[in-house]
């Protein structure tokens, strides 16, 4: 499936936008990457620019993290996955590849974790401060090289969509396994 099978909203195309732009300073555009998550409009993204993209196929990481080793690949991304897991220690313990990107929902003191009640997986275990999550990566193995803050302005009236215009509400970081 092609980048342009998908129909993609200006929010999703801002947040494909700055994942790029974080991205490709460090990238040489002959990696394999590993997209943890299933196929997804940004995998499709990634090929136009000439990458190699192997996406997971829904395993339950919390179940079997181990699964991850399957893939082979120079590069992993994890794009808004750990906030569903109950324990993203194993996954990111389990991550085959020397470097990563990834980037997790901020904790917002103005909303509740993200609950979609009628689909069991389109939920937020987890959503972090920035200080957990580099946290949570130190404690697994890797060490960040650069991260990256963004807000997610919508454009609906309320006290609310004002405070996401200046909040934080994703966090994305670079990281390698320390050696």
């Amino acid at each position: 499936m092609s980048a342009d099978t998908y129909v993609i909203s200006k929010s999703k195309a801002r947040r494909y936008s700055k994942t790029w732009e974080f991205m490709k300073p460090t990238l040489t555009g002959n990696e394999t990457i590993l997209d943890v998550g299933t196929r997804n409009p940004f995998s499709g993204i990634l090929e136009s620019k000439g990458f190699t993209v192997i996406n997971t196929t829904g395993e339950d990481l919390d179940e079997n993290p181990q699964s991850l080793s399957a893939y082979p690949a120079q590069v992993t991304t994890a794009f808004e996955i750990f906030e569903h897991l109950l324990n993203p220690l194993g996954a990111l313990k389990a991550i085959p590849s020397d470097r990563l990107f990834a980037s997790v929902p901020l904790s917002l003191w103005f909303a509740k974790a993200y609950r979609n009640k009628q689909d069991r997986w389109d939920q937020h275990f987890h959503e972090f401060e920035d200080w957990q999550f580099d946290w949570l990566l130190e404690k697994a193995g890797w060490e960040i090289v650069r991260h990256e803050k963004w807000t997610s302005p919508i454009k609906i009236t309320g006290i609310r969509p004002i405070l996401r215009l200046f909040t934080p509400r994703y966090y994305m970081v670079e990281a390698r396994r320390k050696r």
